[in-house]
């Protein structure tokens, strides 16, 4: 499994954890720091051990200021001390931002959930599907698609597109050769991994990505995929502004995410932490913060990977969510984009044998929960960063750090049962 995504296991203990947390009340929850020792040991064991350099958690209720809790510092070797204005790689956090993104444009009737995805791309209209998953590419190991990929499908990873980052074999590298490489981590070409180069523009990717086969038919199985920066393309051509500029007119503006960037200023590098690969239980540094990737300009605004942000802004984005889409008095997402983009979206054609949607459900590019857990929505990113909300008990939660791949560390299963446990405490005491 690639860095880019989450073991089963710990996406199953990750749910378990969570819904404990959604079981507990909220109501005695507090700002100060010490109101949370078990989250605190978590984060300053890491940081002691030298398993990562630094971690800052995110912890609110209801649009109440937040609690930093900070350890480490922002680099190996460097002075400066990490707090909630570090800038980390968010990766796949950048998802939900993106859900949120086209379920607002959903919730103004610009776009249909259950819209055909050919008639805003129409390269999209005739897709052949793989018989044998990450089988050849040829002619008899493909079909026609059954039925045509639609929004919300795209939403759910369940349009079958495949991810270069997850795909193995020949399709996995037709994706690198093709430029379809759905972000930046490292110059560093020597990890297999990470090698490729992104074709340039939102448009040209799009178009490259309609010529490749599904991986599997849509609608069938929700399988983790490149559907987050193919949507960008779509914000572009059903809002007329580029993707990018609509995220900063439509959510960070709005929302005060200052340091919320998919190319970060040069003027921000003392505050850019550095990302660390482990090999074994060293840890390289793959990305310098003083001289880190993403100060140069991206090959497109990668829509599922492709943000760096801050504790403090990334908690801003839950707050609004908490808030049905108003902060701070200010409408940024109507209501409706908010508990659409929070609900069950998983299609009813998907196979009963899929793992994913037996477990719990899918939103807007991010797990949601079931039953008890209704109202959890959100995500984790490559490096060791996890966000999430509990609407219906008014919880919101982010966990920031810089390791790869995120599987080594079991934290996506820790920092939940931690926040369990410091809910529990004070229910008891």
């Amino acid at each position: 499994m690639d860095s880019f995504t989450l073991s089963r296991r710990q996406m199953l203990e990750g749910a378990a954890a969570l819904g404990a947390v959604s079981s507990l009340s909220t109501a005695a929850f507090a700002q100060e720091p010490a109101r949370w020792p078990a989250v605190t040991r978590l984060i300053s064991r890491y940081v002691e051990q030298r398993k990562v350099a630094n971690m800052v958690a995110a912890l609110g209720t209801g649009q109440g200021a937040p609690t930093f809790l900070s350890v480490g510092l922002d680099s190996f070797g460097q002075p400066r001390k990490a707090n909630a204005e570090s800038i980390y790689r968010i990766y796949s956090m950048t998802k939900p931002i993106t859900g949120m993104a086209v379920a607002q444009l959903i919730s103004e009737g610009k776009l249909g959930l259950d819209q055909p995805l050919h008639e805003i791309l129409p390269k999209f209209r005739t897709m052949r599907a793989q018989k044998r998953y990450d089988g050849p590419i040829s002619a008899d190991n493909l079909e026609p698609a059954a039925r045509a990929i639609t929004i919300r499908h795209l939403l759910t990873h369940t349009a079958g597109l495949g991810y270069s980052l997850v795909q193995q074999g020949p399709i996995g590298q037709a994706f690198r050769d093709r430029g379809l490489v759905p972000g930046v981590v490292t110059r560093l070409q020597y990890l297999p991994v990470f090698r490729g180069k992104a074709v340039t523009g939102l448009e040209a990717f799009a178009d490259r990505l309609a010529e490749m086969p599904l991986v599997y038919q849509p609608g069938t199985r929700w399988s983790y995929s490149m559907g987050a920066d193919l949507l960008g393309r779509v914000i572009e051509v059903v809002s007329g502004q580029p993707f990018d500029r609509f995220l900063q007119d439509r959510l960070f503006d709005p929302l005060g995410m200052r340091d919320t960037h998919f190319h970060v200023p040069r003027s921000k590098a003392e505050r850019m932490t550095t990302s660390y690969f482990l090999l074994g239980s060293a840890l390289l540094p793959i990305d310098v913060g003083r001289d880190s990737v993403y100060f140069e300009e991206p090959a497109f605004p990668f829509g599922g990977a492709g943000l760096a942000s801050t504790p403090r802004d990334y908690d801003r984005f839950l707050r609004m969510l908490l808030g049905y889409g108003q902060f701070e008095g200010k409408r940024v997402l109507s209501e409706a984009a908010v508990r659409l983009g929070t609900s069950d979206l998983l299609p009813d054609t998907l196979l009963k044998k899929d793992e994913y949607g037996t477990t719990w459900g899918f939103g807007a590019l991010g797990r949601v929960g079931r039953g008890d857990q209704a109202g959890v929505y959100g995500w984790a990113g490559a490096a060791g960063t996890l966000g999430f909300v509990d609407i219906k008990r008014q919880l919101r939660a982010g966990l920031f750090t810089q390791y790869m791949p995120q599987m080594e560390y079991p934290l996506i299963d820790e920092f939940p049962k931690a926040i369990l446990a410091d809910l529990a405490a004070r229910e008891r005491a």
